[in-house]
């Protein structure tokens, strides 16, 4: 019916933005290990057998999951009262606007990291071994601190400007630090690394891509649980007749 169709073609929009694209990137990388002759190279067989697998069985459960989030999740309770027709925002700065945020808000964040990061990549791309698994989780602790203040922080800023559209600046503003890790990784790729020729660079920046990629999503939805719940919190506070 009508209400299963709003559920079943966001979660269908959700699976077709992650599914093909990841597998564009493991067939381009593939296509060119084969090329070159690498071990690396999968057969093609293995390749359809894989597909076959998401078509099957991950977006038929992508699809589900949709469905069981709808049926169970509760009406949105908004903390004070809307009106059906949004207020008028005034001009921004281009200083104060979403995008010039989104440029300096992943720079804490990846301060936090990029010291780990280096070792992380070194241990990848190189013969190195990593063993530092309790401060990797103590760095990933303090970069959801650091993300959701951060964010939090340039909500207040966008609401007290009078500008209400908070939710993709907090979801771009989070996810920005990805942009920062892939920067990082063609600078550990060029300065301290010894890899290089066609083959390597494939791999190396397809698949950095694709940790790049996955990186945003988790940083952004951490910032936009976060200016969720602060924006609920400061609105609850208001007395609204």
């Amino acid at each position: 019916d009508g209400r299963h169709q709003l559920v079943v073609e966001p979660a269908a929009a959700v699976d077709a933005l992650h599914g093909p694209a990841l597998f564009v990137v493991v067939f381009a990388v593939n296509a060119v290990a084969w090329r070159w002759g690498a071990t690396a190279s999968l057969p093609w067989t293995t390749m359809v057998i894989v597909l076959m697998i998401w078509l099957l069985v991950g977006v038929p459960l992508c699809v589900l999951g949709g469905i069981a989030g709808k049926n169970t999740a509760g009406d949105f309770d908004a903390p004070v009262r809307t009106k059906n027709f949004p207020r008028e925002i005034p001009h921004i700065p281009f200083y104060r606007r979403w995008y010039t945020q989104t440029l300096m808000s992943g720079f804490l964040p990846f301060s936090a990291i990029y010291i780990e990061l280096f070792y992380v990549f070194s241990s990848i791309w190189g013969h190195s071994s990593y063993q530092l698994f309790g401060v990797l989780v103590v760095v990933f602790a303090i970069l959801v601190i650091v993300v959701s203040c951060i964010t939090v922080a340039l909500t207040y800023f966008q609401l007290s400007m009078e500008d209400h559209r908070w939710w993709w600046s907090a979801f771009f503003c989070g996810g920005s630090v990805a942009g920062f890790v892939y920067a990082y990784g063609a600078f550990f790729f060029y300065f301290r690394s010894k890899m290089s020729g066609t083959l390597q660079t494939t791999f190396f920046f397809s698949y950095l891509g694709v940790i790049a990629y996955f990186f945003f999503i988790l940083c952004a939805s951490i910032g936009v649980f976060s200016s969720l719940t602060f924006v609920r919190k400061i609105y609850a506070q208001l007395k609204v007749d």
